[in-house]
């Protein structure tokens, strides 16, 4: 599982480069048209979070890091995704430590709470 979050990024990396990007997005977190909640990925592990990964659950990846460029959520720290309702799977972690992941359904004007351990 350590390995899991790095093979994944960089896969994500040289197919974006092959122009291969539409395959492993995980799709757009917001689809025009439907209500919107949010997903908070709190960082509960000593270290900081690289990366959060998030699709919808019918993608067939868990899609790219969806943190803005360069950032990373501190140990303590908790960062707010705004994604249209529905279904979505997460993966969150700190490069050569690990990753965690889960499944959860977001509904309408509501916020659901990740926490990464």
């Amino acid at each position: 599982m350590k390995n899991a979050l790095k093979v994944t990024i960089a896969l994500s990396g040289v197919l974006a480069l092959s122009g291969c990007a539409d395959l492993v997005t995980g799709g757009p977190l917001i689809r025009p048209g439907e209500p919107l909640g949010a997903i908070r990925v709190v960082n509960a592990t000593g270290s900081q979070l690289n990366a959060v990964l998030i699709s919808a659950c019918s993608a067939s990846t868990y899609g790219l890091n969806r943190l803005p460029d360069g950032m990373a959520i501190p140990s303590g720290g908790a960062y707010d995704f705004t994604v249209s309702a529905g279904c979505w799977d997460v993966a969150g972690g700190t490069i050569g430590v690990g990753d965690a992941r889960g499944r959860m359904q977001v509904a309408p004007g509501q916020t659901f709470t990740l926490r990464i351990y």
